[in-house]
């Protein structure tokens, strides 16, 4: 028979593969549905990337806090967290989530991101006081089809504040349209009444490809989504860090960089033959932070190298700024990483410093971004 615990000490401890057992007897004693599996919590005692604690009492154990830390972002997403309800109310769930939030901090983490059901208003309760805020809704998030809300706090520098754009996030269909995907983003951002779909999506990367990467399908030339946004009726202008043709790093084949020069070429003149505004400059964090001042949509072309190991250039939304983090929509989830949420793939914190070196591609060190408004 276990023993009253109610007024023992607590210690708060990292989990280990010995805790197992006891972490599945908690689950099934705190959740009815969206439990997570042996198979779960069996792949997160061992990966990287994630702060997984328990509390013990009497060394029993009473509740543990899983928290997911994205690499190449400033952000960190509660994904489960659970306590035995016999010691509930005692201020152990503060405790713990103190815990998790400090070790954030620690990662140089600067976000805590989760999901809670809007019937568990106990759990609202203590995030709210805890200073985390709605920032959205998620209808029918779980099994059981109850609907989520969105709260984050600054767990550094909580007396900051920032106004996100209000920007649509979508998902790229295929691997090779970041660039359509975030065009829509940013036209819709503009239009709410645009409809994003896959149909929209690969006639923009019909008329924007380069036909040609280093491999695979070709990827999206800044001039050809230029002229894809103007066509549509929108105001676009283009910084680019070189007019020459561009993406020819990796490249073997000669006839393949003939046909980039052509394509690229073509780009030039019918840009300026539609009167769009190019302009041969770098790209920088100081000028993304004017553009945004000054009201426009900001696609930037990054190097994500940093954020998931790929060395392809890759188009992203910034949906805001502030004096530590640029904010990004990133519309390729990476489905290869264990329990991939499209949540955090929205307004992602990434300090100003590392978005600074993502901003360059390439041995050249190409940037670009495009400006749209109406």
């Amino acid at each position: 028979m276990k023993q009253d615990t109610s007024k023992e000490p607590v210690l708060i401890r990292d989990a280990e593969l010995a805790d197992l057992e006891a972490l599945l007897e908690l689950e099934n004693l705190c959740f009815e549905t969206d439990r997570l599996s042996r198979r779960s919590f069996q792949r997160w005692l061992k990966v990287d990337g994630r702060i997984l604690s328990v509390i013990e009492s009497a060394g029993q154990l009473i509740g543990y806090g899983l928290v997911l830390l994205h690499k190449g972002t400033r952000l960190a997403r509660l994904y489960s967290i659970a306590l035995n309800p016999a010691m509930r109310g005692r201020g152990l769930g503060r405790l713990l989530m103190d815990s998790l939030e400090a070790q954030a901090m620690k990662d140089g983490r600067l976000f805590m991101r989760l999901e809670v059901s809007k019937k568990n208003l106990a759990a609202i309760s203590l995030y709210t006081s805890l200073g985390y805020g709605i920032f959205g809704e998620l209808p029918g998030y779980y099994e059981d089809h109850t609907d989520a809300l969105r709260m984050q706090k600054r767990i550094r520098f909580p007396d900051t504040t920032r106004k996100e754009a209000e920007i649509p996030w979508y998902r790229q269909t295929t691997q090779f349209t970041c660039g359509p995907a975030s065009l829509m983003m940013a036209m819709s951002g503009i239009d709410r009444s645009l409809v994003l779909n896959q149909n929209l999506e690969l006639d923009l990367w019909r008329e924007s490809t380069t036909i040609y990467m280093t491999s695979g399908h070709g990827g999206c030339h800044p001039l050809g989504l230029a002229l894809s946004a103007h066509q549509r009726g929108y105001n676009v202008e283009v910084f680019m860090s070189q007019i020459s043709t561009l993406f020819l790093d990796g490249v073997r084949v000669q006839h393949k960089k003939d046909i980039l020069a052509v394509v690229h070429q073509q780009f030039i003149e019918r840009s300026r033959q539609a009167k769009i505004k190019i302009h041969c400059s770098p790209v920088s964090v100081a000028k993304i932070e004017k553009w945004l001042k000054a009201g426009h949509a900001v696609m930037v072309l990054i190097s994500s190298y940093r954020m998931n190991g790929d060395k392809a250039p890759h188009w992203v939304v910034v949906t805001a700024c502030d004096e530590l983090c640029i904010y990004v929509h990133d519309p390729d989830p990476d489905t290869d990483r264990v329990m991939v949420s499209e949540l955090d793939y929205q307004h992602i914190p990434i300090a100003k410093e590392d978005f600074a070196k993502m901003t360059t591609y390439g041995s050249s060190r190409f940037s670009a971004a495009l400006l749209l408004k109406r």
